[in-house]
């Protein structure tokens, strides 16, 4: 099966903690490389999450953030910073020396200050086991949107190979021709020039043209990349890259079947041949 590496998803959950959200995305790169924004709880967990992502995807670049919205305990008592809160009234009271016509503190305002009111410690762990499961149904549906992406890929590409098929199928049709057009060519130039030509010589020659211009083996090896590609499409492994170099040799091919073209049916399927190719690889890029 094909996979896409790149992917979205975000999930929330009830938690004792209060309400927590996994937000994943990843884009095509060269390996894995994956990054994370957490809560300052969970950064000793940090590698375990890390683990955890890297056994189920192999290549590309993935940002996962996990947010944590606090619940409040009603029957939990505020743990108020009473050195902080006089070092707040004193500051205060000073300002009001200096600005007579001022409102006097609101102590609602006090306790929305930063460190007035402390927040209980987290238990590490029980924090942990609920993160990973979020991580885990955040994770499963990012990789149902990658092998979706994946298939459609997939098929984008197997058109594209009928194709080449098809192409490389009609080239051979008429490489008989082709030769024949170009064994009478050169014929014809000999008879312009009004001489004498060895028969045996003459013969030779063409042979070499003939033997120049034969594409039978670029045509066979266009048939077994495909086959190889259809192969990588089939197997389970990650294989962007064993993709990525199939079409190079694919093109590489192309190229040569163009460069050995002797009339202007076989330089158009080379053309055309490159353009599928390309499609092709552009798409590969984005697998894992």
């Amino acid at each position: 099966m094909l996979n896409s590496m790149t992917g979205f998803a975000r999930e929330t959950a009830e938690t004792s903690f209060g309400l927590m959200t996994c937000e994943m995305r990843a884009v095509n790169h060269r390996y894995l490389d994956v990054q994370f924004r957490l809560p300052e709880e969970l950064r000793a967990k940090e590698l375990d999450l890390r683990n955890r992502i890297g056994e189920s995807l192999k290549r590309g670049k993935v940002e996962c953030s996990i947010y944590l919205k606090r619940g409040v305990n009603k029957n939990e008592e505020l743990n108020i910073n009473e050195a902080l809160v006089a070092q707040i009234a004193a500051r205060a009271a000073e300002i009001s020396k200096l600005l007579p016509d001022s409102q006097p503190l609101d102590p609602v305002d006090v306790l929305r200050w930063p460190g007035v009111v402390g927040e209980p410690e987290i238990d590490t762990e029980p924090l942990f086991a609920d993160s990973l499961a979020l991580l885990e149904k955040t994770l499963r549906a990012m990789i149902d949107m990658r092998n979706s992406e994946g298939a459609r890929i997939a098929g984008m590409i197997e058109a594209r190979l009928v194709e080449i098929l098809s192409i490389a199928a009609s080239v051979r049709a008429r490489m008989p021709a082709v030769l024949d057009a170009v064994r009478a060519r050169q014929k014809e130039r000999i008879e312009k020039l009004d001489v004498d030509a060895d028969p045996a010589r003459l013969e030779t020659e063409l042979a070499l043209i003939a033997q120049k211009l034969d594409v039978d083996e670029e045509l066979d090896r266009l048939d077994s990349h495909v086959s190889e590609v259809r192969a990588a499409l089939a197997g389970d492994e990650p294989v962007g890259r064993r993709l990525d170099f199939l079409m190079q040799e694919l093109n590489r091919e192309a190229n040569t079947l163009g460069s050995k073209s002797a009339d202007s049916e076989t330089t158009k399927a080379a053309v055309d041949l490159k353009v599928l190719i390309e499609q092709m690889r552009e798409q590969i890029q984005n697998v894992e």
